[in-house]
């Protein structure tokens, strides 16, 4: 670009002017001369400035339909992948809990098998579609929620949509894919059983919902899964995989108009049943229990306990408090090198002290309960002293936590918060699952002002509802000799 000797420029702003010096390309500099505004500037826009809301541009915001057989579709453009990736996925308020003694299990298998081929596509004929897309096609199973998602580039959505309408309302089941992923299943589990931490809190939810679905695991147990059944699986798939149950979440490189279009042509079978999850679990609630699982192995190098109390549902408005508090104990691990400065004072204590190997904070929601606890592994001669540090950090909660020790952990929520929705996978999962747990998608805004209305106040209060002179559930794995027992952990509840 070529420069003239003298640049010189004339802004307005509102009421007054300002005098640029000229822009030369020697060091002599000369005072420039008032020039009337170029009315080219003017063709298009004012000379006075206006504030713009640029906000839907950059960040549009989440878009609803409801179809005619319940099934809702929420999508949510995203301006930094408008011409690159997208997520497209279907969220179901079906899992495990909603299984019975005999059929636990039923729903993982299901997402093993929802892949085996369909009456238009081979086993092997879907696999190689999602390969020549460059595509990833996932799936999970939860205790209430299972869902089926795939990435794609922005132009395979449509092929994306109606891949997954087909597994979801055409699958095949055949026998011999069901008996081929009776032994995959069969591995899995063996797999889990070498995962302490996966144990443990298999275990943890045994001893906190004894006797209710929400207890068992979500493989099921091995007699389950040799056992399951091609009936078994149409069942479960005509009574929970229905349109009011269901949620297609896409993000990223999406058009609202264009995913509804497609889905309410593609998922025409989906069952319209009315019942819903929320009567399910009405006509059969969890209750919390007291107990304990204990399973001694000297052969493992640390213990591993998790110490949990019943919590809050997910439109519980005490699950907000009890989610600062997670972040307020916080988190720990040796390997990470840091904790003496932490601000966290019961990982300053593990620290300082050299307590534990790690400790983690958890704050796990249900549709009508939950829980809150502490996990941590140590070795065998730090366990009294660590429980008894671990206990110790309530009682100091209830009585003297500071509004400094509050806000840290408030910003360190709405940090993680905002992290973890970093990509269109996680916005598609965020959206699919808060349709289904709050019927409704609760806006970042409304969500921090939840948090930032919990001070150290609302922290005690929440301490004495949930913990202090209540039931507690434990499990503990490896050599656990000199870990407390349940009556002293009972015992530590108490106000001292």
């Amino acid at each position: 670009m070529a420069f003239s000797s003298r640049v010189i420029r004339r802004i307005k702003s509102l009421s007054y002017s300002h005098r640029i010096s000229s822009l030369s390309t020697s060091t002599q500099t000369k005072p420039c001369e008032d020039l009337t505004t170029d009315p080219r500037f003017l063709l298009y826009n004012s000379p006075d400035p206006k504030v713009f809301n640029h906000s839907p541009l950059l960040f549009p915001r989440p878009r609803i339909s409801t179809l005619p057989n319940g099934l809702r579709v929420i999508t949510e453009s995203s301006p930094t992948s408008a011409i690159h990736t997208a997520t497209i996925g279907v969220w179901i308020d079906a899992g495990s809990r909603f299984e019975t003694a005999h059929t636990n299990g039923t729903a993982h298998f299901l997402e093993h098998m929802i892949f085996k081929g369909t009456h238009r596509r081979t086993t092997r004929a879907l696999e190689e579609e999602i390969e020549n897309m460059g595509a990833r096609l996932n799936a999970y199973t939860s205790r209430e929620q299972t869902a089926y998602y795939a990435n794609v580039l922005h132009d395979d959505v449509p092929n994306a949509i109606d891949i997954l309408a087909d597994i979801l309302q055409n699958s095949r089941f055949t026998e011999s894919a069901i008996r081929r992923e009776r032994g995959v299943i069969l591995r899995e589990m063996e797999e889990v059983q070498g995962q302490t931490e996966e144990v443990i809190f298999d275990h943890l939810h045994l001893a906190a919902f004894r006797d209710n679905p929400l207890g068992n695991t979500i493989l099921g147990p091995s007699e389950n899964i040799r056992t399951i059944s091609k009936a078994d699986l149409y069942q479960y798939i005509s009574t929970h995989y229905t349109g009011p149950r269901m949620v297609v979440s896409a993000a990223g490189a999406v058009k609202h108009h264009d995913v509804v279009n497609l889905v309410s042509r593609l998922f025409k079978r989906i069952p319209i049943h009315q019942t819903t999850s929320a009567q399910l679990v009405d006509d059969n609630p969890a209750t919390f229990t007291g107990s304990e699982v204990r399973v001694v192995n000297n052969d493992l190098p640390v213990a591993h306990f998790a110490t949990a109390f019943k919590g809050a549902g997910w439109a519980d408005p005490n699950s907000i408090p009890l989610m600062v508090l997670q972040s307020l104990m916080g988190s720990w691990n040796k390997s990470l090198g840091v904790g003496n400065f932490s601000g966290s004072e019961l990982a300053c204590r593990v620290s300082t002290d050299d307590l534990a190997e790690s400790i983690m904070s958890f704050n796990t929601n249900y549709c009508d309960t939950g829980l809150f606890g502490i996990y941590s592994t140590a070795l065998p001669d730090c366990l009294h002293d660590l429980s008894l540090a671990i206990m110790d950090e309530v009682r100091r909660i209830m009585n003297r936590v500071s509004e400094a020790e509050v806000v840290r952990a408030r910003n360190q929520l709405k940090s993680a918060l905002l992290l973890h929705i970093d990509g269109t996978s996680a916005v598609a999962e965020n959206n699919g699952r808060q349709m289904l747990t709050y019927g409704r998608l609760v806006p970042f805004l409304e969500l921090f002002a939840r948090i930032d209305a919990v001070d150290a106040t609302t922290i005690k209060e929440i301490v004495r509802e949930f913990i202090i002179e209540k039931d507690i559930a434990i499990a503990a794995m490896g050599p656990i000799h000199r870990l407390p027992d349940y009556n002293w952990f009972r015992s530590q509840t108490s106000v001292k």
